[in-house]
């Protein structure tokens, strides 16, 4: 039988009987434990941050997709209405938060794990990128794996928020048919009159939502975290003379994680908001009352037609209170995940 060999033992290569792992499966392997870290790791930063943002996602929802005049005079009288609601203020606030908690899992898991398979096939295809996980991408680089990353996530998404949104839709006092919404009865709703491609209404809007805010995010990140990174080692000569600032991320203090993380979820939420405010209201129409015909917009048109009865001013609503929300959100995931990952090694 064959012994197990220790640390301090060395093997012997002419054993025959020594049996040696390939490159190629040690690198699959690692590639394994990295998914694992990332879908795990994700899921975590996403629903901590989810719980945090919800109720503030809730009014940013109901100013996106409110009818014209308006129900609400801004934010504040929004949550002073969802307060005062019937059914209760926190459990209007946090209504259908279920799905967004799956949601949160599967986009922040999704995002972190394109984000790293995207850097390992860019620097395939580039051999001048700098090579190795260890090695630190130039920020367009990083820019670029970010929109990859948003793009492949936008795909899970559009389906789980088009739930979100009619969930967080406002029920009206009237109504007894919206009464008992739920995810399941919405999702049955969805299929049984618009088939599976129903849960993809308003991709377009998700897709460049996400394409260019994760551009944003994960290249905001990176920037920011590299400038302080940079500020930190010039403070202090003895680290200024020994710091590497391809490592900036293993060495980075808490408050940096936090700074960045908050930046880059303003720079995420503010770029390419009014796509999510089109997105939003194709993805509750058929709960407002003033849809005049039963015929579907799409996305181009729908915005048109918000440009024209609110202009600029209607797809910015309830900017504000997304950008106050996203930056403690995203500064808490980016926080988690690089903790989480810090933990582990």
């Amino acid at each position: 039988m064959a012994s197990t060999l220790s640390k301090n033992e060395v093997t012997d290569l002419t054993d025959p009987t020594t049996t040696i792992p390939s490159p190629t499966i040690l690198a699959v392997e690692d590639q394994g434990i990295e998914a694992i870290k990332d879908i795990t790791f994700g899921s975590i930063a996403g629903i901590v941050g989810k719980i945090i943002e919800y109720p503030f996602d809730t009014v940013k929802v109901r100013l996106q997709s409110q009818p014209h005049p308006p129900l609400y005079t801004g934010p504040l009288d929004c949550f002073r209405q969802s307060l005062l609601s019937p059914e209760g203020g926190l459990r209007s606030l946090y209504r259908g938060i279920s799905a967004p908690l799956l949601g949160a899992a599967i986009e922040t898991s999704s995002l972190f794990f394109s984000y790293r398979i995207a850097q390992s096939a860019l620097q395939k295809v580039i051999p001048t990128l700098p090579q190795g996980k260890a090695e630190k991408l130039p920020l367009e680089a990083l820019v670029a794996c970010g929109a990859i990353s948003g793009a492949a996530t936008s795909l899970l998404l559009t389906p789980i928020e088009l739930v979100k949104c009619k969930m967080q839709y406002p029920i009206s006092p009237s109504s007894t048919a919206t009464a008992t919404r739920s995810p399941l009865t919405v999702i049955a709703s969805v299929f049984r009159q618009h088939g599976i491609m129903g849960f993809w209404r308003g991709q377009l809007g998700t897709l460049i939502r996400e394409t260019g805010g994760s551009a944003a995010w994960f290249g905001c990140y990176e920037g920011v975290s590299a400038g302080l990174h940079r500020y930190s080692a010039r403070s202090t000569f003895s680290t200024a003379t020994n710091t590497n600032i391809n490592t900036h991320k293993q060495s980075a203090a808490l408050h940096h994680q936090l700074l960045a993380g908050a930046s880059a979820g303003v720079a995420y939420n503010f770029v390419f908001f009014p796509a999510d405010t089109i997105k939003s209201r194709m993805q509750t129409e058929e709960l407002s009352s003033v849809v005049a015909s039963a015929k579907r917009q799409t996305f181009w048109k729908s915005g048109r037609e918000l440009w024209r009865q609110q202009g600029l001013r209607g797809l910015y609503r309830g900017c504000g209170i997304t950008v106050a929300r996203s930056a403690p959100s995203s500064a808490v995931i980016f926080a988690v995940y690089e903790g989480l990952r810090g933990w582990t090694g």
